[in-house]
């Protein structure tokens, strides 16, 4: 009788540490440099397309934020965490990213991030295919820029400028997200 309080404190200990998305478990926390500081998942939610689940998403901070602007404007290395629902062509995929980029910057400021959008979506396509299943993680270094890792390892080079990084979580974060409810919920905010 003893052990039973001792097995349900481990077990709500092991359901706080995670969060599960569409079957895909998230950790609580991340490192994304060897050394660096830990970051925590500051929400998870799910990216749809019509009928189809097509990613679960994580976004992971320094520390918790609940407003965008917040976000967007939080020093320190961040992690931007997919896990493929789904089959979808690599170009594609690129592309969503490119037309997010697009909704939610100006045009000015689109022509300026274009060379490095070139880079992400070279990236992307040496990939081929985002497999079911395949995580990708977008992840922001201070003094390094933005990491792509796909199945935990390093793809391309890194892609400089916080302003980039600061363009790719506006595709989810910004005035005119991909996903209204998916903003809510990287945000931590109830749906």
């Amino acid at each position: 009788m003893k052990a039973i309080p001792a097995l349900l404190l481990i077990a709500a200990s092991a359901l706080a540490s995670a969060a599960e998305v569409a079957g895909v478990t998230l950790a609580e926390t991340v490192q994304i440099a060897s050394g660096g500081p830990q970051l925590v998942l500051n929400g998870a939610g799910l990216r749809k397309r019509v009928f189809f689940d097509v990613y679960a998403m994580g976004l992971y901070l320094p520390v918790k934020k609940a407003g965008a602007a917040d976000v967007l404007s939080l020093p320190g290395p961040k992690r931007v965490a997919i896990r493929m629902l789904r089959d979808v062509d690599a170009d594609q995929f690129a592309d969503a990213l490119v037309e997010g980029i697009r909704q939610n910057d100006s045009e000015a400021d689109a022509k300026t991030l274009a060379p490095r959008l070139k880079e992400l979506t070279a990236i992307m396509s040496e990939m081929k295919e985002a497999k079911k299943g395949m995580s990708i993680a977008l992840d922001w270094v201070p003094g390094t820029g933005t990491l792509v890792q796909i199945e935990g390892k390093p793809a391309g080079k890194p892609i400089a400028g916080e302003d980039f990084y600061r363009a790719l979580l506006r595709i989810w974060l910004g005035e005119d997200p991909v996903q209204a409810d998916l903003k809510k919920a990287l945000l931590g905010q109830p749906q």
